[in-house]
């Protein structure tokens, strides 16, 4: 087993993780959400957002079993922060700089390790995103790429951390945070030619709400749109509010039709929440859909302005 090295820019790169203020935090959604699109994608056994630390190695997100922290020196993602290129490892028994990891030849049996490096906006390389697997395997160029992708999503959430991309008040995104989130999923997809779904919703009466019961209480029906859009859609859907009384929801390799059934479902989940709350008044909303197969121009900007273009024609 061969132990790895220090980066020449140990000491930027330490100073540029702590300054991130993520060590040592709790599970988030945003990241959660990220291993988890890894792990379905390669069917891997493990998929694992970490960081390297002075001396350790600390994981901030996981599909899997894979231990919170792990001393530095044993870690494979240790080896990966040396590049800013992806380090692939076939079979890791066959590899001289692991072949005798304890991860290798314990129990966990690690074979197969691919890992794209994270990078701090400062361009050092902070952790990486990685998966695992008890078995050998081949990783070809397009898997590759694809990773890379997702690593450049928890790059744009990392970023996230030292801008505020948060709507305050329904803890979905904000227009900047859904912007860059957006587009970058839509950049994923491009490459693996998967379709996309975009759901544009405009708000009823907020105007009216706030009139006759009180602003708080409009801000009231706002969080509520936002806590059911969460629990409406999947985790991997990319969630935002635009503006006071506007939504969106991108959804990534979803058909049309199923597109329509969760806009179906959301409908009554918001119907019989809004029973189940007792409120003085009902949530109405628009809701307009456009749709991109894998043989369209994944552009944002074109998804949103033929959502927005069929709400407008509903009225």
């Amino acid at each position: 087993m061969k132990k790895p090295t220090l980066p020449s820019n140990e000491m930027q790169r330490i100073q540029a993780l702590h300054h991130l203020n993520v060590l040592d935090t709790g599970a988030e959604e945003r990241f959660d959400r990220l291993t988890r699109l890894a792990q379905q994608l390669y069917a891997s056994d493990e998929a694992i957002i970490s960081f390297i630390d002075s001396k350790r190695q600390w994981v901030k997100s996981q599909v899997g079993q894979f231990p919170k922290e792990i001393p530095r020196e044993l870690s494979f993602c240790a080896h990966a922060i040396l590049s800013n290129d992806p380090l692939i490892v076939n079979d890791a028994s066959q590899d001289p700089r692991f072949a005798n990891n304890p991860w290798v030849v314990g129990e966990q049996h690690v074979r197969f390790y691919a890992a794209v490096p994270l990078r701090h906006s400062n361009g050092t390389v902070i952790g990486s995103l990685s998966i695992w697997d008890s078995a050998p395997r081949d990783f070809p160029a397009e898997d590759i790429t694809s990773l890379k992708d997702i690593a450049d999503l928890v790059e744009h959430e990392l970023a996230a951390m030292e801008m505020s991309t948060q709507d305050y008040l329904t803890g979905l995104l904000n227009e900047a945070g859904f912007t860059v989130l957006a587009q970058n999923s839509l950049n994923m997809c491009d490459r693996m030619e998967l379709p996309v779904s975009l759901a544009y919703f405009d708000l009823k009466d907020i105007a009216r709400i706030n009139q006759k019961h009180g602003n708080k209480e409009g801000d009231r029906a706002l969080a509520f749109f936002g806590e059911l859009l969460r629990f409406g859609f999947r985790n991997s859907d990319v969630l935002g509010r635009l503006a006071s009384d506007k939504f969106v929801v991108l959804m990534a390799n979803t058909s049309l039709e199923s597109t329509h059934d969760t806009l179906r479902r959301f409908k009554e989940r918001v119907e019989r929440s809004g029973k189940e709350r007792n409120l003085n008044y009902h949530v109405e909303y628009s809701v307009g859909l456009s749709w991109v197969d894998d043989q369209g121009h994944y552009d944002l900007d074109t998804l949103l302005n033929a959502a927005r273009s069929e709400v407008l024609a509903s009225k």
